[in-house]
């Protein structure tokens, strides 16, 4: 090794070195403390020796600037000293001294000491350059991660999180997280929203957030229903995902126009529907999260409420009820709800969570993900301009075509015939701006013949909420026993100069009703009978019904907007 001695008497320099020389080691001599720091900055010595009592500057100043220089490489600053006061041994360890050597001078010593310190700046050189490796190995991993969440937030966050109806929280404890959370809205108006929590944290816990976002927006974009949206997902996470990984989730499924609400809870702490004038229902957990099961024992039952304008909804993750104070008490669900309940008119319930928890937990770090989400019913022409997500397959598309399209049986009961319609309209180009309302003449002709012309159920049911209930619960009865009941569709489309006209014929098997008492044209304020014709009349240039009342032609009209009509000529 190099090793420096600096030290004003001559003749302990002259002991010194020979010692220090025939133990196999280079050695440079300095007579005082700025002799010493200049050798260093030449010599670069892997230990110093150093007198403590020297001219110029003494061992102690020269010790802090030797330190200084070598930065955060170990070079041991051995004190050579005759000292014995306490004191100033401990002044010359503060220093930056690591031992010391008595004088007169023990050559067995020297070597024992000059080996120990050197076995510990070898360790040190060889942690610091495994720190080194590390940290340029996991900058490298940020680094990655950093694209990939940019990749995965242009697929995940893309939908309507900041509509005017919603509010959210969420503090990830790293680059990904296993919290998910996605807002969509739907052709027919109103919006799905899916909240979650995936098992564990980081990179792992938010891999099946990928698939979970491009199925739940490609098909909440198609007009699927939540139940055929959570069987996908589930199929998909109890396929790819390891056993021990699942995902407890939210559904939340919104109808701006009519005042409906549909919730599928599994596994998510107890969410809250707050009513307007305080009133709190409690949403809790009625089915296993999502991948846990196979698809033939996974249920998709949905608790459903009529809800009104200043209606809020609020959901989170399992991170806020298990948030814990200095004590390691958790938050709770106890202290959720009250938290909710005894928010005052005039403020927002996510901030008084939020400020609960806070004062809860103090100075303590979250241990989980945390997400928390509130969503406003709110009338239907505050949230219309959210843009719908419909995929096409090209950039052009037929422009005259027919088609014909029959369910029939149990089918009926097990299978949505919408997105299907929905996508080959969608094929159009001038139709792809008006996936909205195309897909809300197709539902309502569908709802209508199925619901009322098959199953025969009485739409007044749903002016109360018992009637409500009754009608669903009535419907889900009626579906099993369908026969051989059947919906026809017939579509035809047509492309001009100017823009072009959709003509829509829904056929049902049921007896047909008296169509000559519906013709109101504008949708009732109060109730919901009447109301899907009412739209249908609005939205279509006509209405016609045939027979009994069961087969009904709808034509919808469009026209090309600006930039449409310029590519349409060219």
């Amino acid at each position: 090794m190099r090793i420096l001695i600096a030290d004003d008497s001559e003749s302990d320099r002259l002991i010194l070195s020979t010692m220090v020389r025939r133990q196999g080691h280079d050695v440079m001599t300095a007579a005082d403390g700025i002799e010493a720091v200049e050798g260093f900055r030449r010599f670069q010595p892997q230990i110093v020796l150093l007198d403590v009592m020297m001219p110029r500057m003494d061992g102690m100043d020269a010790a802090r600037h030797i330190k200084a220089l070598a930065g955060e490489s170990l070079v041991p600053v051995i004190f050579l000293t005759s000292l014995s006061d306490a004191d100033a041994l401990a002044r010359c360890l503060e220093a930056g001294g690591d031992d010391f050597l008595s004088k007169p001078y023990n050559r067995i010593i020297i070597e024992a000491k000059i080996n120990a310190f050197n076995r510990m700046r070898v360790m040190h050189r060889t942690l610091s350059q495994q720190r080194d490796v590390i940290r340029a190995h996991n900058q490298r991993l940020v680094n990655e991660q950093n694209i990939a969440k940019r990749v995965f937030d242009n697929v995940a966050h893309t939908g309507c999180l900041d509509a005017p109806n919603i509010r959210y929280h969420a503090s990830p404890m790293s680059v990904f997280n296993g919290d998910i959370l996605y807002a969509c809205p739907r052709p027919s108006g109103g919006m799905n929203i899916l909240i979650g929590d995936f098992t564990g944290h980081g990179l792992p816990a938010a891999i099946g957030a990928m698939p979970v976002a491009e199925i739940f927006y490609g098909m909440t974009s198609k007009g699927f229903l939540s139940g055929d949206i959570l069987r996908e997902i589930n199929q998909k996470l109890w396929r790819i995902m390891p056993k021990d990984m699942f995902c407890c989730a939210a559904f939340i499924e919104l109808d701006f126009h009519l005042g409906n609400l549909s919730i599928w809870n599994g596994g998510l702490p107890c969410g809250f529907l707050l009513r307007r004038g305080a009133t709190v229902e409690r949403l809790t957990s009625a089915h296993l999260p999502l991948g846990v099961v196979a698809a033939e024992r996974f249920s998709v039952d949905v608790a459903r409420y009529k809800v009104e304008e200043g209606d809020t909804v609020l959901f989170a993750t399992d991170g806020v009820p298990e948030a814990m104070n200095a004590e390691g008490e958790m938050f709770g669900e106890t202290r959720l709800e009250a938290a909710v309940a005894g928010t005052p008119d005039d403020q927002s319930v996510l901030d008084a969570v939020l400020r609960a928890v806070a004062r809860f937990t103090g100075a303590e770090e979250y241990s989980d993900d945390l997400t928390l989400l509130t969503v406003d019913v709110v009338p239907p022409a505050d949230v219309e301009e959210l843009p719908l997500r419909v995929t096409q397959s090209a950039l052009s598309g037929p422009a005259t075509w027919s088609c014909e399209y029959e369910v029939t049986g149990e089918t009926l009961a097990q299978f949505n015939p919408l997105p299907l319609l929905l996508h080959i309209c969608m094929e159009v180009p001038g139709l792809r701006r008006r996936g909205g309302e195309v897909y809300t003449v197709l539902a309502e002709l569908y709802t209508n013949a199925l619901e009322h012309g098959v199953l025969g159920l009485p739409s007044v049911w749903k002016n109360s909420p018992e009637g409500f209930g009754q009608y669903y619960a009535e419907r889900e009865r009626r579906l099993r026993t369908v026969g051989d009941h059947a919906v026809l569709f017939r579509l035809e489309h047509k492309t001009g100069r100017k823009g072009g006209e959709l003509r829509v014929v829904c056929r049902d098997s049921g007896v047909g009703f008296n169509y000559t008492e519906q013709t109101q044209r504008t949708v009732p304020e109060a109730g919901y009978a009447g109301r899907g014709l009412a739209l249908l009349r609005q939205l279509c240039d006509s209405l016609t019904h045939h027979g009994t009342g069961n087969e009904v032609e709808a034509v919808y009209r469009w026209t090309f907007d600006p930039d449409e009509s310029e590519q349409h000529t060219g």
